[in-house]
C-alpha cells in the first residue's frame, strides 16, 4: 500500500449528504474482484448520461476538477451497503483524500485499508474547506498527515483528529497484509519452534 504522508492537490467539492457506496461505484462494476480499472465508473450515474457521454454539469467532468484528488463532501459519506470497490474507485480515479463531517464506519475503516484518508472536520470547517473546493483550478488543498493538517488556497490552517494506529498505518503504508509482515521474524521463530518439537509432523 502507497504511504501518505503529505498529500497536495485540487479538492472538488461534492455538496450532497447521503452518499451511498452504490452511488460511489454502482452494482453494474461489482463483477470484479480487482482493485484497478474502478476509476471509470465513479460516480457513474452521476457522471455519465444514459447515452454514455459525460455529463458536463458533474463536478468531476470539469476541467478544473478531472484530476482531482481530494474531495469534499457532504454529511455521512460512504454510508450503504459495505462494498470495498467503494474506495477501490476512488483510489482508481486518483482521490487519496476524503472530507466530511461524518463517515459510515466500514466505509471509513475500508479507507484506511486502501491507503485513503478520511477526514472528519466540524460542519463550520466542511463549509469553509467547500468554499475552497468551489475555486476550481485555484482549489488546492495541502492535506499533512504528519501534522494532522489541512492547508488552504488563502492560508488558512485546519487540525484534524485521526486515531494514532491508523495513522500509523498510513504513514507507513501498512495493510492488513503489511501488518502480518512485519511479525515475520516472530511467525518464522514460532514455526521453527514448533517444527523441532514435533519433527514427525
Amino acid at each position: 500500500m502507497e504511504k501518505f504522508t503529505t498529500l497536495t492537490g485540487v479538492a472538488a467539492p461534492l455538496p450532497i449528504v447521503n452518499i451511498d457506496t452504490d452511488m460511489i461505484i454502482p452494482k453494474d462494476y461489482l463483477k470484479t474482484i480487482k482493485r484497478t480499472g474502478l476509476g471509470s465508473g465513479l460516480f457513474a450515474e452521476m457522471r455519465y448520461n444514459e447515452d454514455g457521454s459525460e455529463n458536463p454539469d458533474f463536478v468531476l467532468n470539469k476541467p478544473a476538477y478531472r484530476s482531482a484528488k481530494i474531495l469534499v463532501a457532504g454529511d455521512n459519506f460512504g454510508c450503504g451497503s459495505s462494498r470495498e470497490h467503494a474506495p477501490w474507485a476512488l483510489l482508481d480515479f486518483g482521490i487519496r483524500c476524503v472530507i466530511s463531517t461524518s463517515f459510515a464506519d466500514i466505509f471509513y475503516n475500508n479507507c484506511f485499508k486502501n491507503g485513503i484518508l478520511p477526514i472528519t472536520v466540524s460542519p463550520e470547517e466542511l463549509e469553509k474547506l467547500m468554499e475552497d473546493a468551489e475555486r476550481g483550478a485555484n482549489a488546492t488543498l495541502t492535506v499533512n498527515l504528519e501534522t494532522q493538517e489541512i492547508h488552504g488556497p488563502d492560508g488558512g490552517v485546519i487540525k484534524f483528529e485521526i486515531d494514532a494506529f491508523k495513522r500509523h498505518c498510513l504513514l507507513n503504508g501498512l495493510d492488513d497484509i503489511g501488518l502480518t509482515l512485519e511479525k515475520a521474524p516472530a511467525i518464522q521463530s514460532f514455526e521453527n519452534k514448533y517444527a523441532e518439537s514435533r519433527p514427525w509432523a
